[in-house]
């Protein structure tokens, strides 16, 4: 018999309700400004509509704008973004009637909307539209959802003639679809195939904003026709969305390959796609990072190594990767063998761990290589030298022992924060993705692994975020988000652990009671992507670099050329004491030198004239104009290298 009552928990209390209760009803019983605040539920953790039914007994939360601690709620602006996406495409229906909708999910700063239509929409239309947004929400209609069986609702949507929602409707995994209208009169209000969850009503968008048009291809596969997509965000309230623009505005000015162009960093052609040609001020940052990381590897215990690029497809089967990332790997063939350029290095350093016999007293055994990789990136996904085919990374595998798993990975997030504290990053966010739904191993393998994680956090007092089913199918692993000058989160920092990998690599060490053990093996990095973690300096900085990062520290310029014999002896100086130098002899008015400076975002700028080299001195300007008076070239010397991080030993 169905059960007429279930208990809802939710934060401090549980409480009994009638069965098919809704999560808005809910909320009304709890409060008044709760019910008025609401903007979906989560039940058991999953996020749904206020207006579905409960039927069991589960942990209840309500989702509203903001969190207790003030914060925006990240699940209420999806739920927000998705039902403006739903409201932007109802409104273009309304202007191109003709329109057939595709695909309209929720991303990180927003939402988009791909649609096929033969009328190209420029972004001189969008007022247009958000005018037809505009009206859509001042109604205040609810989103409705109705669910129908699966073969019921695929006949629906081929009666209705939308060949992009009958594929969706096809690759779904479920055996009912549901569909969402705007209003209640099912049949005649605007509607789409969409999972949701949606706010309650359109009158709880109250601030948003189309962003940007672009081409798109079904699926991202370029064989297909090609369609539009709408981009656009959305908020609670103007503003949120004010400063949401005023962020994004100053992301263009930052903009990793605009600023790359301008100092003369780097370039990108077609006829390299995916990869990097590195000018000589781009390579030097290269190296001070490289270099930087290198010398805090190295005494911390590390090796060095360095693979091959070619390896036979034999050891990608052996390993796995040939199942599971062939499509990613560039392949090539000679003396009827087929190789792989590895787009990883783990299977590698293996190869090295298992020349010769290993002890348990040569654990841990830290390995790192500068270890260049390629991965044949889909075309549509490169973006500068922030996603590309040709990396390299920062890469380095610990073999140890089950028992040494938490003191090497506190080892490992002690040096983490240093490094990215040395860059400029002081905000860390950590989660703990555990096991995934298919994973190998038993689940006391599971259990230990995790913990050893979790201890280790623990070990060193870091808070940490939880991210359930997200670990790798072979261990769990520790994520680490950086925050930007912005406030944008970017993932960089790994580390995970790997049984799995070790076993079929046949991976061995003697143990203290003289048998064979399997090696753990941990897979880490700090900045992952070399040319990644470049463009996230870049735009951090906005190519403003603290002096120690800077490709050319001093820029020596003279008033006249009467003062050039003078400014080569002080840019040997400094070079001799280790600062990259640039000099402008040039017959131009110092003004002129002082802004090309500027615009080349060089830290200083010495310039001599008659006055400074008749008493053997520089006249010292620092980034922004500020003029620091004269001094001696000691003087300088001293006062920049206080600027220098406490872990760098050299700089090349």
């Amino acid at each position: 018999m169905p059960k007429t009552t279930i208990v809802l928990t939710y934060p401090g209390s549980s409480h009994e309700f009638p069965t098919g209760i809704t999560g808005a009803e809910v909320a009304a019983s709890i409060g008044k400004r709760l019910a008025t605040d609401a903007i979906a539920l989560k039940l058991d953790g999953q996020l749904q509509d206020l207006s579905r039914p409960i039927t069991k007994d589960a942990s209840f939360a309500v989702v509203t704008p903001k969190t207790r601690e003030g914060k925006l709620d990240e699940d209420a602006l999806r739920c927000i973004r998705h039902t403006a996406e739903h409201i932007a495409t109802e409104a273009i229906c309304r202007l191109w009637p003709e329109t057939k909708l595709v695909y309209g999910p929720v991303i990180d700063e927003g939402f988009y909307a791909d649609i096929d239509l033969d009328h190209k929409i420029s972004v001189d239309e969008f007022p247009m539209i958000e005018a037809e947004m505009a009206k859509i929400i001042a109604d205040n209609r609810p989103l409705t959802r109705y669910e129908m069986p699966r073969a019921e609702a695929l006949k629906k949507l081929e009666h209705e003639g939308n060949p992009y929602k009958l594929d969706n409707a096809k690759n779904a995994d479920s055996d009912t679809l549901s569909f969402y209208v705007t209003g209640d009169k099912v049949g005649e209000d605007f509607e789409d195939l969409c999972m949701g969850p949606h706010a309650p009503s359109t009158g709880r968008v109250a601030a948003f904003k189309l962003t940007a048009v672009a081409g798109a291809y079904l699926h991202g596969d370029q064989t297909q026709k090609q369609l539009q997509r709408i981009y656009g965000t959305a908020f609670h309230d103007r503003r949120e969305l004010d400063a949401h623009l005023a962020r994004i505005a100053e992301a263009k000015k930052r903009d990793h390959r605009i600023i790359g162009q301008q100092l003369d960093l780097f370039h990108q052609q077609e006829e390299a796609p995916g990869s990097v040609f590195w000018h000589d001020k781009g390579w030097t940052l290269w190296r001070i990072v490289e270099n930087y990381i290198r010398d805090t590897l190295r005494k911390a215990g590390y090796i060095e190594v360095r693979t091959p690029q070619l390896l036979d497809r034999a050891l990608w089967e052996k390993s796995g990767h040939w199942e599971k990332y062939k499509e990613l790997m560039f392949i090539t063939e000679s003396e009827k063998h087929t190789f792989a350029v590895k787009p990883m290095n783990c299977p590698c350093h293996i190869q090295i761990f298992n020349q010769g016999v290993k002890s348990y007293r040569q654990l841990p055994l830290r390995m790192a290589e500068f270890g260049a990789c390629h991965r044949n990136e889909p075309g549509g996904t490169l973006h500068g030298i922030m996603r590309v085919r040709a990396f390299t990374q920062d890469d380095a595998h610990i073999f140890c022992t089950e028992d040494q798993i938490a003191s090497e990975v506190a080892e490992f997030v002690r040096i983490l924060r240093k490094v990215y504290a040395d860059f400029g990053f002081t905000d860390v966010v950590v989660k703990l993705a555990t096991r995934p739904e298919k994973r190998i191993g038993s689940d006391s393998s599971w259990d230990r692994t995790e913990k050893a994680l979790a201890d280790a956090m623990q070990l060193i007092g870091m808070q940490y975020d939880l991210n359930p089913g997200e670990g790798a199918f072979y261990g769990p692993k520790l994520e680490f988000d950086i925050s930007d000058a912005l406030g944008r989160l970017w993932q960089l920092g790994t580390i995970q652990v790997d049984t799995n990998l070790p076993e079929r690599l046949g991976a061995r060490y003697i143990g203290e009671d003289n048998s064979e053990h399997v090696p753990v093996m941990l897979h880490r990095a700090i900045l992952g992507s070399l040319e990644r973690f470049l463009g996230i300096l870049i735009e951090h900085y906005a190519g403003a670099f603290p002096l120690w990062l800077s490709p050319v520290q001093v820029c020596v310029a003279s008033i006249t050329d009467k003062q050039e014999e003078t400014g080569w002896r002080v840019a040997n100086e400094l070079r001799t004491a280790g600062l990259r130098i640039q000099t402008d002899f040039r017959n131009m008015t110092i003004n002129a030198k002082v802004a090309e400076s500027e615009s080349a975002k060089i830290p200083y700028l010495l310039v001599i004239g008659e006055r400074e080299a008749a008493s053997n001195t520089v006249a010292v300007r620092a980034r922004g104009r500020k003029n620091l008076g004269a001094m001696s070239v000691a003087g300088f010397v001293t006062l920049v290298q206080k600027d220098w991080p406490p872990s760098l030993e050299s700089i090349p």
